[in-house]
């Protein structure tokens, strides 16, 4: 364990505990600080607290930080729907039901060891097991993503995702017949007070917002595109949700009875546009829905 002592002083007071940690390890992520704090390795004054615990002045924070696994991810030689590459970025088009990066219990045939396999250069910010991971997608969702080659490629992307000027465009099908053409959801996102595999609409989530737009209407489905302004876990999952309209497949968020046999959710990111962050021109790349998508649509409408 890394063990660390803070006593809060006058610029940190009624900061949220785990807003408070978030500042002073920048380098971790949010829900990674929320995990520890769940985990009861964060005491304030000796006690445990809560994340959205609200500090006082002179309260004592203690912070075990775990030793993490020393952790080998294996190049492994998977086929990729490689859209483009230079010596900065890769955009790839990923196929349903692969993994983005491994994780506790997955710890191969994901898109980073076949990354692994194909380039030798990848960025290193966020280390051995997300090497050059810039955003993800869900396992279960298809469609594309830009990998950095290098740690400048990746802080430069990352920051216009930051900025919300990456154009990030999917298609989904959705329960239900949606009245209006055109909506947006803005409702903020964190995890699930009670079941950690699910996000949910909370207060004190971070803000989240979803345009979306109908493409065709069916008897019971539609058929709709989504633009993201920002770019939480499961966000047009939980959103479309919340509106009364889960996505077709979502075996999280969805309806338990479905009606096709499907392996997921019906989403797939079509279309991304960034600047290129060597060369400063915008590009924009866009691919196909895939197979299973085409064949319910097509059931759809007969």
């Amino acid at each position: 364990m890394n063990l660390r002592e803070f006593i809060i002083d006058n610029i940190y007071e009624n900061l949220r505990l785990d807003l408070f940690l978030s500042k002073v390890f920048e380098d971790k992520s949010r829900s990674y600080l929320q995990k520890i704090i769940e985990d009861k390795n964060v005491l304030v004054n000796d006690k445990v607290k809560k994340s959205n615990y609200k500090l006082k002045r002179n309260d004592k924070v203690t912070v075990d930080i775990p030793e993490l696994e020393e952790l080998i991810v294996e190049p492994e030689n998977i086929d990729l729907d490689i859209l483009y590459e230079d010596s900065d970025v890769i955009v790839i088009n990923k196929h349903q039901g692969m993994v983005v990066h491994p994780a506790p219990g997955n710890y191969s045939g994901t898109l980073v060891n076949a990354l692994l396999y194909h380039c030798k250069d990848l960025s290193g910010i966020n280390g051995v097991i997300r090497p050059g991971i810039v955003h993800r997608i869900d396992k279960d969702t298809s469609g594309i993503l830009v990998i950095a080659k290098n740690d400048n490629s990746h802080r430069k992307l990352a920051e216009q995702l930051k900025e919300h000027s990456m154009k990030r465009e999917y298609i989904a099908l959705v329960e239900g017949v949606i009245k209006e053409d055109k909506g947006t959801v803005d409702k903020p996102i964190g995890r699930h007070p009670k079941e950690r595999i699910k996000m949910a609409i909370v207060d004190g989530g971070r803000r989240a917002v979803t345009h979306y737009e109908v493409i065709e209407r069916f008897e019971k489905n539609t058929l709709i595109k989504c633009i993201l302004e920002t770019g939480r876990t499961h966000q047009i999952r939980v959103h479309m949700a919340y509106i009364g309209h889960p996505l077709v497949g979502d075996p999280v968020y969805g309806y338990k009875k479905q009606k096709f046999n499907l392996e997921g959710q019906m989403l797939h990111a079509k279309k991304l546009g960034f600047i290129h962050p060597s060369k400063g021109e915008y590009i924009e790349f866009e691919s196909e829905i895939p197979d299973y998508f085409h064949q319910v649509l097509k059931k759809l409408s007969k």
